[in-house]
């Protein structure tokens, strides 16, 4: 019966891969930006529901431009927050090459970085500032690399320069997957060396798998070092995570 279920799921999840895919060729250059956000923020909420996962959602995104800072667990993050609150997520550029995955995400607006060359945060950080003095809200996972859930990694703090610098609110997000079983379920973890297939197979086998989405109060950056933003955001999600 698993097996039905889970076949069943990849098969709608796929065909609405599909369809995201028709609509970034033929319909997205018709749609201004607001459009477009909330035709993102519909497929991802209908993805979820697609491949069986839940959805909680707890607080209040903050009007207007800011940046979101969230932890890393799957690549069902962006796909979790997006539902929750659109927004324009800073990636390693090696996503711009996945197939099928890399037309999906430059269609939202994806800034890129090039992990390879130091340097290119400043680059980056510059696009950043641009898009939050346009309005834009944006997301960065400052730990880098994805964990299991149970715990944070040290956050990098070079991204955050792009909201001190335009005196932009940071709005952490915490992200929790559970399941039936586990506050904390092991079959969202994208780490090591699971591939995306099995990343996904895990994903749809799970029972009563559940987004959980919590929305932190917006601190504010005038004034700040990235640093103490960075540690203040940390410290803020960790507490949440460890409150659910």
């Amino acid at each position: 019966m698993r097996f039905i279920t889970a076949c069943w799921r990849i098969g709608r999840g796929a065909l609405h891969v599909v369809h995201g895919l028709l609509v970034v060729a033929f319909r997205f250059h018709t749609l201004d930006a607001h459009q477009r956000m909330s035709r993102v923020q519909w497929w991802s909420v209908k993805l979820l529901r697609l491949l069986g996962i839940a959805l909680k959602s707890e607080g209040t995104p903050r009007p207007g431009a800011k940046l979101l800072v969230a932890n890393h667990i799957s690549w069902l993050d962006i796909v979790a927050i997006n539902a929750v609150v659109p927004a324009r997520f800073v990636s390693k550029s090696e996503v711009r090459q996945w197939p099928v995955v890399g037309r999906l995400v430059n269609a939202a607006g994806t800034l890129y970085i090039e992990r390879a060359r130091p340097r290119d945060a400043m680059r980056v950080v510059h696009q950043m500032a641009e898009a939050l003095k346009a309005g834009d809200t944006l997301a960065v996972f400052p730990e880098g690399t994805t964990t299991d859930g149970h715990s944070l990694l040290p956050f990098h703090a070079n991204l955050l320069q792009a909201a001190v610098a335009t005196q932009s609110h940071v709005q952490p997000v915490a992200l929790r997957f559970s399941d039936a079983a586990r506050r904390v379920s092991p079959a969202v973890a994208y780490i090591g060396d699971t591939s995306l297939m099995q990343s996904v197979l895990m994903v749809v086998t799970a029972e009563q798998l559940t987004a959980h989405v919590h929305l932190l109060g917006a601190e504010p950056t005038e004034d700040a070092d990235r640093r103490a933003v960075s540690q203040r955001v940390r410290e803020l999600i960790a507490g949440r995570l460890n409150a659910s």
